[in-house]
């Protein structure tokens, strides 16, 4: 069981009034220069708690929202410590995306040590990694499917690892890595450090952390399922055919990047064409989208190229890019705990933000158990050209053609 670490709720996002910066909590120069040279000044609350601890070996808990500058709070620990010590670093994320976005955070901090980073994920060609390995990098980031390719081929060594880091592990878990997660843990040297960052602290985040971490200290930045400060929230109560017409209109109110979630692919090129015929200019991201238009998509919305991303749950925990002004559920999750990881892309790094999500009339219950999950009521918003609806008490009569249930027995009315 984790040593848990209290941490006061009204510290400030940036630590402002704290007057706290990285000066303080035993980073080498070095790294304080290239943080000072990247505009890295001061550090968020999970970076403030879990750096000291980590730069000591000691195992930690990260527990914290998206957004919250979780990788460079296991990051600046690890580089620093490479720099002194034998052995690698591996470093595990629940998709591509992530590992590409941890892969780039850490390269900013390698290139002063001439370290070498790997970045192994599914999607891509197998020769270019292997190639990478072969420069014996310091620090690599996987996937874990990739992972176990690369291992049974021959093409990893794990004896050197001296730190493991399991990054969003709960996301993972969800998405069915625990066997993959399982095995790669048994390949580990005993003799390491080892982290797990993630947003909850489900029951089985804690039997990885009693039976595979010594002594694991627990860093609790904000409770499980509560949603990241300075995000303003609405909910829009409407008919599945009424969507289209509000998005258009809503998407009119703002400037900035917008990054919108559907529940399936099949909805997410639907409404990506839509919004092209609409004039905007959007890209998509979605498991049926290769490699590389993913990453081309990405690197769009990241560039101001795209104006929207419309994507799936795959990339809810993916997308790390500063200055999304509104994030919109087009669809409710089928998750409700995913509601926390979608609106968490906005309000990054101390900015604001805006999430809207549309609600159709028979999903009370979903929109009551997000509201559980984030323990607040989720305002509803109307807007005045889109008719507004009200829950339905018998969900199926929005769809047409529904009728109630002949009571068993009764014969129908072929008059009717």
């Amino acid at each position: 069981m984790p040593h848990r670490i209290n941490n006061p709720q009204n510290i400030p996002r940036e630590n402002k009034e704290t007057g706290a910066s990285f000066y303080g909590l035993g980073i080498a120069p070095k790294i304080l220069e290239i943080l000072e040279r990247i505009k890295f000044k001061i550090p968020t609350p999970i970076q403030l708690k879990a750096i000291p601890l980590a730069l000591t070996g000691k195992d930690v808990v990260g527990i914290a929202q998206t957004g919250t500058g979780k990788t460079h709070a296991f990051a600046i620990p690890i580089v620093q410590r490479l720099a002194v010590e034998n052995g690698k670093a591996l470093i595990f994320a629940p998709t591509r995306e992530l590992a590409m976005q941890i892969d780039e955070a850490f390269r900013g901090l390698t290139h002063a040590f001439g370290m070498h980073t790997a970045c192994l994920i599914g999607g891509a060609l197998m020769n270019p990694q292997i190639q990478a390995l072969r420069k014996r990098p310091r620090v690599i980031i996987s996937t874990p499917g990739r992972f176990i390719d690369h291992i049974w081929q021959g093409n990893i060594a794990t004896d050197d690892v001296l730190i493991l880091v399991l990054d969003e592990a709960d996301r993972m878990l969800d998405m069915g890595f625990a066997p993959q997660i399982e095995q790669i843990l048994k390949l580990m040297p005993r003799e390491r450090q080892t982290m797990l960052f993630s947003a909850t602290m489900p029951k089985e985040i804690m039997a990885i952390a009693s039976q595979h971490m010594k002594l694991p200290i627990s860093v609790e930045i904000a409770p499980s399922g509560t949603t990241a400060e300075n995000i303003t929230q609405e909910l829009f109560i409407v008919r599945r055919d009424a969507k289209l017409k509000l998005l258009g209109k809503l998407l009119n109110q703002y400037r900035g990047a917008v990054l919108l979630f559907s529940r399936t692919k099949h909805e997410a090129r639907k409404i990506t064409a839509a919004l092209k015929d609409m004039g905007h200019r959007a890209a998509e991201i979605h498991s049926d989208r290769s490699l590389s238009q993913r990453c081309q998509a990405l690197e769009g919305f990241k560039s101001g190229r795209y104006k929207i991303l419309v994507a799936t749950d795959i990339a809810a925990r993916g997308i790390d890019v500063t200055g999304i002004e509104v994030v919109i559920n087009y669809d409710i999750p089928q998750d409700s705990e995913n509601y926390v990881h979608r609106i968490g892309r906005t309000a990054r790094a101390g900015n604001k933000g805006h999430a809207i999500s549309f609600a159709t009339p028979d999903q009370k219950q979903d929109v009551e158990n997000i509201e559980k999950i984030i323990k607040a009521t989720l305002p509803v918003s109307k807007y005045p050209e889109i008719a507004s609806e009200q829950y339905s008490d018998h969900p199926r009569q929005q769809f047409r053609g529904w009728r109630p249930r002949r009571p068993s027995g009764q014969k129908p009315n072929r008059f009717r």
